[in-house]
């Protein structure tokens, strides 16, 4: 997954002209606090603003005092491995410090960064400092094949440990320029670069210089793709980290055994057009009549090769073949005839509304994603996440609309948000982008290649967990949802649903009470009950869960009115068992009412009290 565009930040207006400075220089966001109209986003919190776009994954560059976003994200740090880069610019612009991800582009920033403006790049990371590198973080188009070994690596050099450096690379320039370091040895071209620092392993970098193109048998087993892929390079005497990524024919996007190479050699998977590869056929080494008449072009693995290494190219590797599987290789000499990568659909359910309920890998999907789509009130609730970004709002009754714009968007090649409320799997866009996807494009289905897309479903607290959690604990039992909206659920299926739940006394959290046409169904649904459980018998009414408008009421069965209900609250109704008693803090659920519904425990405790007794 791509990484999150930057992001500059700036609270005070004296930050904004360095901001501003810095945005153009990246080409990055710009958010500021009070400057509706002036930048991409504007900033009403700063805390959760700055919260939501680490979880996210953007780079963060403040224009602002370090401890400000210190003080934001501090407790979202985890490891220096998943990290995004954070940088603090001082207003002035004089000084540019990392303060997280150094190694993974923080001190890249801050010395552009410091560049633009004619400041000092404060970079605290001892190899960057005093050596000009990073070991373990090579450039794009090279690879470490022992990064764990970086580290040792470089505290010998810094303690001045002589060393060896076979190969010339710019970017290895500083080291090459070590007294210590010994740089006699040249290896031949399809040598890696190798660094020997005394008491150390190896590191061995290596050129990311092959295009490796593959095809297969539908249902292909992947462990045989992966062995006959490292087997070919291995008898070419090539090195697996020298493969910059995995071509393919696009009907095979979907095809697993295709994205376990891929992420076998750690590179990206990319498709062609079968009329693109069939353009390659006078290059190729073993044209094939048949495999023209299955797929539309004389070959794939060789064709995809050739194609992705340019038009000067020629075979490193002929098509190499096993029971189901057959790839193909070439050096990459220049412009590549562009591929796409598989379309994806990540359906997110993004909570009840508050960023703080809102899952990190959810936050992470929808920064990664080139467009977003849903119905418009639910992307306003990102905030920043959606600053920027491209989007298709569709109205309430648009969700079969929505949902296959985003299918066929994301079988285009790009990558796709979907944005549900709460959890996408619970009344919303799961079930219907499953439901296209299954159905043939004739009988209402989308096209065979949003069929190929990758789809990710992000889960997200649904309604019925915020109600119960702002209350208590009320689906501490048995629970049940049903929804009262007979648009799609004939009326009759929804009483049987109705006296079922009641006959089994489950607690019910209902979804769609009603409608400005539809008024009827919750008060059928309330008498239905009061046919098997007590009048007083506690009911939660939540509306607009984690918004600044937030409203809770606590009733019970016999003073339910719909008139209390509208189509932003879910009604939550008791169990025979769950009880309702006040407290004395009235933050606390509705006016300070506490609900839940016990589980039994109320056993064990009359049986420890009347063992002390």
């Amino acid at each position: 997954m791509p990484n999150p565009d930057p992001i500059v930040v700036f609270f005070t207006p004296s930050a904004e002209p360095v901001a501003r400075k810095i945005a153009g220089t990246l080409g990055a966001q710009l958010h500021g606090r009070n400057s509706a109209g002036t930048t991409d986003a504007a900033i009403a919190d700063v805390g959760p603003h700055l919260r939501a776009l680490f979880s996210g994954g953007h780079a963060i560059i403040g224009v602002c005092a370090a401890g400000i976003l210190i003080r934001s994200i501090g407790a979202l740090v985890s490891d220096k491995w998943h990290e995004p880069p954070v940088v603090a610019v001082a207003e002035d612009g004089s000084s540019a410090v990392p303060l997280l991800g150094g190694h993974h582009g923080a001190n890249r920033l801050a010395l552009d960064i410091a560049s633009a403006l004619g400041g000092h790049a404060a970079l605290t990371t001892a190899g960057d400092v005093r050596l000009g590198v990073a070991l373990d973080n090579p450039p794009a188009g090279w690879r470490l094949e022992n990064p764990l070994d970086a580290k040792p690596a470089m505290a010998g050099l810094l303690a001045g440990k002589p060393a060896r450096l076979s190969g010339e690379a710019d970017w290895l320039a500083p080291i090459a320029g070590l007294d210590s370091v010994d740089t006699s040895v040249a290896p031949d071209a399809n040598a890696p670069i190798v660094l020997t620092v005394r008491g150390c392993e190896p590191l061995t970098y290596r050129r990311q210089s092959i295009a490796l193109g593959v095809g297969c048998a539908r249902g292909c087993d992947p462990d045989e793709l992966i062995a006959l892929a490292h087997k070919a390079l291995s008898d070419a005497g090539r090195s697996p980290y020298e493969v910059a990524g995995v071509w393919s024919l696009d009907v095979k996007a979907d095809e697993a055994a295709v994205h376990a190479l891929a992420a076998n050699l750690g590179v990206a998977a990319k498709f062609y057009p079968a009329a693109e590869l069939e353009a390659q056929a006078s290059r190729l080494a073993n044209p094939s009549e048949v495999v023209f008449a299955e797929v539309g072009c004389h070959g794939v693995a060789e064709g995809a090769a050739l194609a992705a290494a340019g038009q000067s190219a020629t075979l490193l590797i002929e098509k190499a073949k096993s029971a189901n599987a057959t790839c193909a290789a070439a050096l990459m000499v220049d412009e590549a005839v562009p591929s796409r990568a598989r379309g994806s659909l990540s359906v997110i359910g993004i909570g009840p509304g508050a960023a703080d309920w809102r899952t990190p890998e959810a936050s992470r999907l929808i920064a990664c994603a080139d467009e977003l789509v849903g119905y418009g009130l639910y992307i306003d609730l990102l905030g920043p996440l959606a600053a920027g970004k491209p989007r298709q709002d569709f109205p309430l009754g648009g969700e079969e609309d929505r949902c296959r714009h985003a299918l066929e968007r994301a079988g285009q090649g790009n990558n796709v948000a979907l944005i549900c409320s709460g959890d996408a799997g619970i009344y919303a866009m799961g079930a219907l982008v499953m439901e296209l996807m299954d159905r043939a494009e004739k009988d209402g289905g989308v096209s065979d290649a949003a069929k190929r897309v990758e789809i990710i479903n992000a889960p997200g607290i649904s309604a019925l967990q915020a109600a119960s959690a702002r209350a208590g604990a009320i689906l501490g039992h048995d629970f049940c949802t049903i929804s009262l909206s007979d648009l799609l659920t004939p009326r009759e299926d929804i009483i049987k649903r109705l006296n079922a739940a009641a006959q089994g006394d489950f607690v019910i959290a209902f979804y769609n009470p009603v409608s400005m046409k539809r008024r009827t169904l919750l008060a059928q649904a309330r008498d239905i009950l009061l046919q098997h459980r007590p009048p007083d018998t506690p009911v939660l009414l939540a509306s607009n869960l984690g918004r600044t408008d937030e409203a809770l009421k606590q009733r019970t069965l016999a003073t339910l009115e719909v008139d209390e209900v509208d189509m932003l609250t879910v009604v939550l109704v008791g169990s025979s068992n769950t009880k309702a008693f006040r407290t004395g803090d009235h933050s606390a659920g509705a006016a300070g009412t506490r609900m839940y519904t016990p589980r039994g425990y109320a056993k064990r405790i009359d049986a420890k009290q009347s063992k002390a007794s």
